[in-house]
């Protein structure tokens, strides 16, 4: 009897030890096991792509390890120009979508959180935010282009004709309009959270105080929404910075930013074996991406306390 008493002790002692390592692998199991394949995919499709540039700017033709295609890159006055029309790109884009998108987001946040116009608005911005690449290039060829339906009809109607100087359309100014288009509707999208988050309360107590509609903004509304807003320019760079295929259906003639010569060099339509090339312009884009991303992260973490 008293030499069984401690075996039984030492089982009932090691039973909530036992059933508590238990629950916590359920737990890890039933928390993290779900996302196995989302981190699948990110290694597939952007760890691995992103490892195979990194190495690849450093490399020369034969395999060597090189500091040749970054040097290329950095003497390059083609690159850098493009790199500096990407960017001026994608900061005017952002800002037009931006402020536009801003405006109707608080246009679509005035209505009822049910309403059918607001439910309506959300899912036609989630539908154009994504009408982009060669559809969206089609489509403004198919209404501006030389044959377009708004120029036939202006040309018929007012007798103004667009042909004379058809150029914009196909050069910086064709790919802002067209960058602009599709930022305004991921505007809405990405800020208009950040205006449900402004409470009544907040308005009702300034009143009170005797504020004015000017003196909410600039002390209450306006800091509030600050970081929420120049976070969704930022997205909004970076989505206007990575775009590549709208740019390529409605760019027929040189390579003016560097998505285009990335695909230049890939493809090797100009000069073979740039490949490397390409792959370093595409490390300063991923570094360009990365910054912003990160400068992205720290104002959704500034704004996401008042969105609590």
């Amino acid at each position: 009897m008293t030499a069984s008493t401690p075996a039984s002790v030492q089982r009932s002692g090691a039973g909530p030890a036992h059933g508590e390592a238990g629950s916590q692998r359920r737990r890890w199991t039933g928390t993290y096991l779900p996302l196995v394949p989302f981190f699948v995919y990110v290694s597939l499709f952007l760890l691995l792509p992103t490892f195979f540039v990194l190495v690849g700017a450093f490399q020369s033709a034969d395999g060597s390890p090189s500091l040749e295609n970054i040097t290329t890159v950095l003497g390059g006055q083609r690159f850098l120009q493009a790199f500096s029309r990407s960017i001026q790109l994608s900061l005017v884009s952002a800002l037009a979508g931006a402020m536009l998108g801003g405006l109707l987001a608080w246009a679509v946040s005035t209505g009822g959180p049910g309403g059918r116009l607001r439910q309506i608005s959300v899912a036609a911005s989630g539908v154009l935010a994504q009408f982009g690449g060669v559809m969206l290039a089609f489509a403004f060829l198919a209404t501006f282009g030389f044959n377009g339906l708004v120029t036939i009809l202006l040309k018929d109607t007012v007798g103004l004709d667009l042909t004379a100087d058809s150029t914009w359309l196909y050069g910086m100014t064709g790919l802002t309009i067209v960058y602009t288009y599709f930022q305004i509707p991921l505007m809405v999208i990405v800020f208009l959270p950040a205006l449900d988050g402004l409470r009544q309360e907040w308005w009702e107590a300034s009143t009170s105080l005797g504020g004015s509609s000017w003196s909410y903004w600039r002390h209450v509304g306006g800091p509030i929404l600050a970081p929420s807003f120049l976070g969704a320019v930022l997205l909004l760079f970076a989505n206007a910075f990575s775009a590549y295929a709208t740019a390529a259906a409605l760019v027929s003639q040189g390579s003016p930013i560097v998505p285009l010569q990335i695909g230049e060099a890939m493809s090797g339509e100009v000069v073979t074996g740039q490949a490397n090339v390409g792959k370093a312009l595409a490390l300063g884009m991923i570094i360009v991406v990365a910054v912003v991303m990160a400068l992205y992260a720290l104002l959704q973490q500034r704004a996401s306390r008042w969105l609590r």
